[in-house]
């Protein structure tokens, strides 16, 4: 739950280039491109389709290009609410009271709503239609199970990569000008901070850098290795349970570590009090700092330009995961996916309007290899509002316009992400224009293809307690933390921590995921 939030947050994962905003050079508007899901839409009733879902942004207006071009290309009077995300749990829960429920509603993930609302009836079981449609196909067994409910699928889960969750990289340019190799282990990465910090890496006769940019809650956390992550379930306690990483006594030493390493100096001083933004802009990508994170996926071009500006000889390189005291290495796999698309129970005796429901999803979540991402594909330039109106082609990179203006049919669509056949197949490294950003993003997809990655059990099941609890414990155990880390508090008030983070509702919670897995006849840690 604290990987999805913190992709939710957004982090380093800031959309990229191929979201930028950019002019938009009219042209002749082309008419809508055919194919065999839309011509059985057009030969068939038109329906009303009404839709209620969430954005972070600006919202699109409800009469842009790209509701035209989805209306004539499935035959639909698509109607699509949209609800800024700081409302939106407010908003859907009224709806769903008042029993209205539009045909197709979106969730950022499985809460307690979702799991409620399913049990009393609200949504439409898919199952019969998983098999049918190439983009349902694609979704793993271990991934599906976080929307069972009674053993029925209630959502479809729309596309994240399983293996592209953010974890270390360095600044090897100032490992090379220190003379250090690259770390393979904790002490070694400590020492590798700390001469970050008092060895003038960046050679400009300053006391101006330091090893490891951190911000609010302790983040990044820094876990080489599932052995030490905060969010994956691995280690057990006295009792046989599987307990988060959160609370073991891996993470203990992982705290008196980053507390030995803040007496030093080598992490951003006030952490506590910087958010994530500006520790991007400020400290890390502003050439500060020699550690921070990174994935292939979603990294900004215009803060890692800021860093090429202040450094232009900068190198980068992700951190292998470490070798755990277990013999494990690697790192957690995240949830492999962000966001549902549920349908509403009255539809069931409307299989026609379902069988078109379907086609949009379907639709949407059309993979295209990159050499396809261009006008020459049809259905990914009708998807994209076609070349020069909804988007433009610079340096082989797709820029979109920005949602706002609605010119794209995937501003609108249920589902619009990609679900590729595989992490690497997204080829996210070969879309950046910026060479050091180019090269760091596929040294990261060479890491993780030849890495295993631990599956986080808690990912399939559901715990009453941690839905509605989860943000409250976290947050005492992030506070708590972050004083050892501070040296406000000492490391031996470590179990007087767990115990109230029990008591207030962690305790139940370690019952419920355990129960649950029980039931799941989960086996035992998986690796792949």
């Amino acid at each position: 739950m604290a990987m999805k939030k913190l992709l939710a947050a957004g982090l380093v994962v800031a959309l990229s280039a191929t979201a930028a905003a950019c002019g938009s050079a009219k042209q002749e508007e082309k008419p809508s491109q055919g194919n065999a899901a839309e011509g059985q839409s057009q030969s068939a009733k038109k329906h009303t389709i009404s839709m209620i879902d969430f954005r972070y942004g600006a919202l699109p207006p409800s009469d842009g290009k790209g509701i035209q071009l989805i209306n004539e290309k499935f035959n639909v009077d698509f109607k699509p609410q949209y609800v800024v995300r700081s409302d939106y749990t407010q908003k859907l829960s009224a709806v769903v009271a008042s029993g209205d429920i539009p045909d197709i509603i979106v969730l950022e993930g499985p809460d307690s709503n979702f799991y409620k609302w399913a049990k009393q009836g609200a949504f439409l079981p898919l199952d019969e239609y998983l098999s049918k449609y190439e983009s349902f196909k694609l979704i793993p067994e271990n991934v599906r199970k976080a929307v069972m409910v009674g053993g029925k699928t209630y959502a479809l889960q729309k596309y994240l990569t399983e293996n592209y969750d953010l974890t270390p990289m360095i600044r090897t340019d100032w490992l090379e000008k220190l003379g250090l190799k690259m770390p393979t282990n904790y002490e070694e990465l400590k020492q590798v901070a700390i001469a970050f910090t008092k060895n003038d890496p960046d050679g400009n006769g300053k006391a101006d850098t330091y090893g490891m940019a951190m911000a609010e809650n302790i983040n990044p956390q820094y876990a080489m290795g599932s052995y030490w992550d905060l969010s994956a379930w691995y280690h057990k306690n006295d009792q046989g349970q599987l307990i988060p990483g959160f609370i073991s006594n891996a993470r203990k030493e992982h705290v008196q570590w980053l507390a030995d390493l803040y007496k030093e100096g080598a992490i951003t001083k006030d952490f506590a009090l910087t958010n994530w933004t500006n520790v991007n802009t400020k400290e890390f990508y502003a050439g500060k700092a020699g550690i921070f994170i990174g994935t292939p996926r979603g990294m900004n071009p215009t803060w890692m330009q800021g860093l090429v500006d202040v450094n232009p000889n900068a190198k980068l390189a992700p951190i292998p995961a470490f070798k755990a005291p277990d013999g494990t290495q690697g790192y957690t796999s995240s949830p492999g996916y962000y966001g549902l698309v549920m349908l509403s129970a009255k539809l069931k005796d409307d299989p026609d309007k379902v069988k078109r429901i379907m086609e949009m999803l379907d639709f949407g979540r059309k993979f295209y290899p990159l050499e396809q991402r261009n006008a020459a594909n049809k259905d990914f330039d009708w998807l994209n509002g076609y070349e020069n109106q909804g988007y433009k082609i610079v340096n082989g990179a797709v820029q979109r316009e920005l949602e706002e203006k609605g010119m794209a049919p995937m501003n609108y669509l249920p589902d619009r992400t990609m679900w590729a056949p595989s992490d690497d197949a997204n080829g996210y490294s070969r879309e950046y224009t910026i060479p050091l950003l180019r090269d760091v993003a596929a040294q990261f997809e060479t890491m993780h293809k030849n890495l295993k990655h631990y599956v986080n059990p808690v990912n399939a099941i559901f715990s009453e307690t941690r839905a509605t609890k989860d943000s409250e414990l976290s947050k005492l155990l992030y506070t708590e933390q972050t004083k050892m880390i501070f040296g406000e508090k000492p490391i031996s008030d470590w179990d007087k921590m767990v115990k109230d983070w029990m008591d207030k509702g962690g305790a139940q919670v370690i019952k419920e995921v355990n129960d649950a897995l029980k039931e799941a006849s989960y086996t035992g840690a998986q690796w792949k």
